[in-house]
C-alpha cells in the first residue's frame, strides 16, 4: 500500500514537471525562436514589428432628462465601417483577413448602408490597404453594426466612436446647449447646461494596453491590461416635455400670425420656483448646430417690458398702506415738470412734456383699480408720484430683485439697465419703458405677487444622480426663498385686481381667457428702442398669467417682438395655446364661463400615473389601460410585455400614445403620419431600434410603409414638417 502511494505521487510529480517544461519551452520558443508551439504560427514577422498599443476607452457622457425622465441629451455609440482590401493581410485564426468576394460583399452591404451596390464596389475596387465606405458607412447604430457582423463577411470591420444625440431636436436648446468632440475625441460641453455641468456629465475614460503586430492583432502569449471607463453622472431637469413643446408650438404661431422676429417665454411653479418650460425663437437643433443666436433670451436679453411693470407700481402703493382702489383720478394727459429732486410734478399742460395712454385715450375721472385693469399710463403715473414717490417705487423694484443678478443654475445673465435720473426716466419706469429687465427677473418678482408675498428663485436643475445607481444623489435642488417684498395681505389685494385685468369687460387681458380654468395676470406692450429712439416700428407684446386664479400654482409668461400691430393683444392664439395645454397637463381643467355667462363645453383630458405592465400579459395590460383612454400600440407577436413606454409611475394623458413591447427583434410599422416628435421618440425609446429624425413639426413621411414588418438592424427614417 505504501509503495503504491509512492508510485502515484511520483507519477503525478512527473506529469506536472512535464507540463511545466512544455509551458516553459513554449514561452522560450515564442520569445527566442519566434514560433508558437501549439498553433505552429511563425511569429517572426509579428515579433519584428510588434509594439505596445495604448488605447483610451471613452466614457459615456451622462444623460440629461426632463422631469418625467424623458431623454433630452444622451451619448450614442456609433460605428464606422471599413474594409480590408490587401490580400497579404495575415489573420491569426486561419480565416481570410481581407474582402474575398467584392461583388457579394457589396450586394449584402447595400441595404444596410442605403447605398447602391455599384457605389460600394467603387470603394472596394481601389488599390488600397483598406477603405471606408463614405458618409453612409459612418455613425452606424449598434443594431446596424450587429446585423452586418452577423453576415460574417471577411475583411469587413468596424471602429467605434461616441456621438452626442438630442432626440427631441430644438427642445429648450438655448437652455440645454450642446456638447462637441474636442481634438482628443472627448465630448465636451460648449454651451448651456452641457457647459455648466460639464464636470459632472463628463465621465472618466478607461484605457487598454496590449502588445500587437503591425496589423493590430493580439496573438496568444501577448499581454493585455484593461481599466474600465466610468460613465458621467446624469442630470435631471424640472422641464416638462409636454409644456415645453406647447411653448415652442406657440412661437411658431406668433411667427405665422405676426411674423415675429423673436419670441421667448417660460412656465414656472409659483411656490417652488421650478421651471417647467423655457424657450425662445429662433432657437437651433443641437444635432445640426445651425445657430443664429447663442444668447439665452430669458436671461441674456434685457428688454423694456412695458405695462407688466405696472403691477409693481401698484404693489408698492398697496404695501405702503396708501392705496384705495375706489379713489378717482384724472386719466387724461399727464404733463409734468421737475421739482428740486428731479421728480415729476403734474401740471395741467405744458411743462417738460406729457405722457399719454395707448391711442392717447382720455377716460376722464377713473378709479385706481381700473387704472391697472385698463392699463392706463397716466393713472399709474399718479400712483407713483402722488400715493408714493419714485424713490419708494425704486426701492420696491430692488426688493423684487430687478437690476441685479438672479443666479439661477449657472445661467449667464444680464442684469438690465436702470435709467432714473430725469423726471421722464422716472415716469417711464412706472409703466415699463426706459429701463430694461430680463425674463428671469420677471419670473422671480412675480412669484411674490402670485405667491402671497413670498419670492422664490427660479431653477431648472432638479438633481444630479449616479448613472449606474440613480438612488445615489449627488445634488438635489431645494426651493430658495429670496425675499418677502410685500405682505401676504398686499399680495391678495393685488391678485384681486389682476383677476379683473383678465376677467373684467374692460380688462386688457380679457382676450387671453381659456375654457379650462380662470386666470389672473397682466399684459404688456412696449416700444422697442433703436439708435436712441422709438422709431424702429417694433413692439414687444407680452402677458404674465397665473393659474388657476382661485389658487395660483403656476405662472405663464409669453413675449414676442414684431412690427407694431394694434391687434397684438386681441389675436392671442399663441399664448392661449400655451395656457390651455399647461392647464390640461397640470390637471387644472374645469368648465369655465365666457364673458356672456355661457358655459364652454370641451373634451376633458385627464392625467394618470402609468401602471407597471412589464412581465404581464397583453390581455392584462389592455385591461389596465382601458379606463385611461390612451392609444395603445402592441409591438411584436409575443404574449408578455417585456418593456413599456411611458415607464411605470410616469404621467400619461388621455389620448396619449402608449407602447407595449413583446418582441425586441421585430414589430409591425405603424402609420406615423401626423405624429409629433414626442410620439416618435416614444416609439424609439420603447423599441430601441435605430431611428433617424429630420425636421420639426409633425410626421409627413416615413421610409418604411405602414404595416411592414421591421427587423432589428433596419434604420427607420422619419421626416417632420
Amino acid at each position: 500500500m505504501y509503495r503504491r502511494t509512492q508510485r502515484v505521487i511520483r507519477f503525478i510529480f512527473l506529469i506536472t514537471l512535464a507540463i511545466m517544461c512544455i509551458l516553459t519551452a513554449n514561452v522560450f520558443v515564442v520569445s527566442v525562436g519566434k514560433k508558437h508551439l501549439r498553433s505552429g504560427t511563425d511569429l517572426g514577422r509579428y515579433a519584428s514589428t510588434s509594439n505596445t498599443v495604448h488605447i483610451i476607452t471613452k466614457a459615456l457622457r451622462g444623460n440629461i432628462y426632463d422631469r418625467n425622465h424623458n431623454v433630452i441629451a444622451q451619448d450614442v455609440r456609433t460605428y464606422n465601417i471599413y474594409c480590408i482590401l490587401d490580400t497579404s493581410r495575415p489573420s491569426p485564426d486561419g480565416m481570410p483577413g481581407y474582402v474575398v468576394d467584392k461583388e457579394d460583399t457589396a450586394e449584402k452591404l447595400a441595404p444596410f448602408l442605403h447605398m447602391d451596390k455599384e457605389a460600394i464596389l467603387s470603394y472596394l475596387n481601389q488599390d488600397l490597404y483598406q477603405t471606408e465606405l463614405g458618409i453612409n458607412g459612418r455613425n452606424l447604430s449598434q443594431t446596424t453594426m450587429e446585423a452586418i457582423k452577423a453576415l460574417n463577411l471577411p475583411g469587413v470591420e468596424f471602429d467605434n466612436s461616441i456621438k452626442r444625440s438630442y432626440p427631441l431636436g430644438t427642445f429648450a436648446s438655448n437652455l440645454i446647449g450642446f456638447a462637441q468632440s474636442d481634438e482628443f475625441g472627448s465630448t465636451v460641453g460648449k454651451m448651456g447646461t452641457e457647459l455648466y455641468l460639464n464636470s459632472y456629465l463628463s465621465g472618466t475614460d478607461g484605457e487598454r494596453t496590449y502588445q500587437a503586430d503591425r496589423n493590430g492583432h493580439i496573438l496568444p502569449g501577448m499581454k493585455e491590461n484593461t481599466i474600465s471607463a466610468v460613465n458621467g453622472f446624469d442630470v435631471y431637469t424640472t422641464i416638462d416635455q409636454e409644456i415645453q413643446e406647447a411653448l415652442e408650438e406657440s412661437f411658431t404661431i406668433s411667427k405665422e400670425i405676426f411674423d415675429a422676429r423673436r419670441a421667448w417665454g417660460a412656465v414656472m411653479e409659483i411656490s417652488t420656483g421650478r421651471i417647467l418650460a423655457w424657450g425662445q425663437y429662433p432657437s437651433f437643433d443641437p444635432n445640426t448646430l445651425e445657430i443664429e443666436d447663442y444668447n439665452n433670451y430669458g436671461a441674456q436679453l434685457p428688454y423694456e417690458p412695458g405695462s407688466t411693470m405696472k403691477t409693481f407700481t401698484y404693489a408698492a402703493a398697496i404695501n405702503e398702506g396708501v392705496y384705495d382702489g375706489s379713489m378717482e383720478v384724472y386719466s387724461g394727459p399727464y404733463c409734468f415738470y421737475s421739482d428740486e429732486n428731479n421728480n415729476p410734478v403734474r401740471v395741467e399742460s405744458g411743462g417738460w412734456g406729457c405722457i399719454y395712454n395707448a391711442g392717447r385715450k382720455n377716460y376722464g375721472m377713473i378709479d385706481l383699480d381700473h387704472g391697472l385693469i385698463m392699463s392706463l399710463n397716466t393713472v399709474t403715473a399718479e400712483v407713483e408720484n402722488t400715493l408714493i414717490t419714485p424713490d419708494i417705487y425704486l426701492d420696491y423694484l430692488k426688493k423684487f430683485g430687478f437690476f441685479q443678478s438672479v443666479d439661477t443654475d449657472g445661467l449667464p445673465e444680464e442684469t438690465g439697465s436702470l435709467n432714473f435720473r430725469w423726471p421722464a426716466d422716472k415716469l417711464s419706469l412706472c409703466y415699463g419703458q426706459g429701463s430694461t429687465v430680463t425674463m428671469l427677473q420677471m419670473l422671480q418678482a412675480y412669484s411674490a405677487v402670485f405667491g402671497d408675498g413670498t419670492m422664490v428663485r427660479p431653477y431648472y436643475i432638479d438633481s444630479i444622480r449616479d448613472s449606474y445607481d440613480p438612488s445615489h444623489v449627488l445634488y438635489q435642488a431645494q426651493t430658495q426663498v429670496v425675499g418677502h417684498p410685500i405682505t401676504a395681505e398686499s399680495a391678495k389685494e393685488l391678485q384681486r385686481i389682476l383677476y379683473l385685468v383678465m376677467n373684467d369687460e374692460r380688462g386688457t387681458a380679457r382676450h387671453y381667457q381659456i375654457p379650462e380654468c380662470k386666470l389672473m395676470g397682466k399684459t404688456g406692450t412696449a416700444e422697442v428702442a433703436a439708435s436712441g429712439n422709438y422709431s424702429s416700428g417694433y413692439t414687444i407684446t407680452s402677458v404674465m398669467c397665473a393659474l388657476p386664479a382661485e389658487n395660483p400654482q403656476v405662472m405663464v409668461y409669453y413675449c414676442f417682438e414684431a412690427i407694431y400691430n394694434p391687434n397684438g393683444q386681441y389675436y392671442t392664439d399663441a399664448a392661449q395655446n400655451l395656457l390651455r395645454k399647461t392647464a390640461i397637463r397640470l390637471g387644472f381643467a374645469g368648465n369655465a364661463e365666457t364673458e356672456s355667462g355661457e358655459e364652454i363645453v370641451f373634451d376633458e383630458i385627464l392625467t394618470y400615473d402609468m401602471p407597471s405592465l412589464v412581465n404581464h400579459t397583453v390581455d392584462y395590460a389592455s385591461w389596465k389601460l382601458n379606463d385611461l383612454n390612451v392609444n395603445t400600440y402592441v409591438l411584436g407577436n409575443g404574449s408578455t410585455i417585456i418593456s413599456q413606454y411611458p415607464e411605470d409611475s410616469a404621467t400619461v394623458n388621455t389620448g396619449q400614445r402608449v407602447f407595449l413591447v413583446t418582441d425586441t427583434n421585430s414589430f409591425i410599422m405603424p402609420d406615423l403620419t401626423g405624429w409629433t416628435r414626442k410620439d416618435v421618440t416614444g416609439l424609439w425609446s420603447a423599441t430601441q431600434f435605430g431611428f433617424r429624425l429630420e425636421g420639426e413639426g409633425r410626421v409627413v413621411s416615413q421610409n418604411i410603409a405602414p404595416g411592414t414588418p421591421v427587423s432589428k438592424g433596419v434604420q427607420i427614417e422619419v421626416v417632420f414638417e
